[in-house]
């Protein structure tokens, strides 16, 4: 099976859980002949949420189907600016931001890189710990724009390390749940670099959570957790 076979069904197992739901919800409401109007907008919310789920690993296919596609646009950005919007548009709740950013700019595709930062910071968001921190800052260093996205996380696997950048593959050992994620966030990750022609390396830290970086001919983007 080629690489391109084996993402296809990746992609179909994926999707087969969320339509095996919504079909079990409304045969499940069908059939109870009390069906009322408050349990049908129950059901009704529930499938809503599977057809999210759809949604986000259908947006998540597209982007990494873009990132291997090469860049379509190189602009001129600043790594700086696209850290505070995705950022903003994170929900932190709980977690404690600890923010320095200072100018990096850099030449790329500004659609694929600000995916590339919302997905780093969504990822110290997700691996964290209940009242733990983000940290995230941006530099210049040695002529190189440098991102660097932390958190307290937990302690990382060693064989969990060696398929992150596979598709689909969930760390574990967080103990918050989140059911939002789609497996796609360091895959994408990691396309996205390859289109800049990027390099990445991941290792994880002994007092727990993972430390990646992204070195890129004229930025280097390095991301740690814990």
């Amino acid at each position: 099976m080629t690489g391109a076979e084996r993402f296809a069904a990746y992609v179909a197992h994926e999707l087969r859980t969320p339509l095996a739901t919504q079909r079990a919800l409304v045969e499940l409401a069908l059939s109870d002949p009390n069906a009322d109007v408050a349990g049908w907008r129950e059901t009704g919310e529930h499938v809503l949420g599977a057809c999210r789920q759809q949604e986000r690993l259908l947006e998540a296919c597209l982007c990494l189907a873009r990132s291997r596609g090469g860049l379509q646009r190189c602009e001129s950005v600043d790594l700086a600016g696209i850290a505070a919007d995705a950022l903003g548009a994170h929900e932190l709740g709980a977690l404690e931001p600890v923010v320095l950013l200072e100018p990096a700019r850099t030449t790329g595709d500004p659609g694929l890189l600000e995916r590339l930062v919302s997905n780093l910071v969504s990822n110290a968001v997700r691996h964290n710990i209940a009242g733990g921190r983000v940290e995230v800052a941006t530099r210049t260093e040695a002529g190189r724009a440098v991102l660097t996205v932390a958190n307290t996380g937990p302690v990382v696997p060693a064989v969990e390390l060696q398929r992150i950048f596979q598709p689909f593959q969930r760390l574990n050992a967080n103990p918050r749940s989140f059911s939002d994620g789609v497996g796609l966030g360091l895959t994408i990750v990691q396309a996205i670099a390859d289109a800049h022609r990027a390099v990445v390396s991941a290792q994880a830290r002994a007092s727990g959570g993972l430390a990646i970086g992204v070195s890129f001919t004229s930025i280097r983007v390095a991301y740690s957790l814990g």
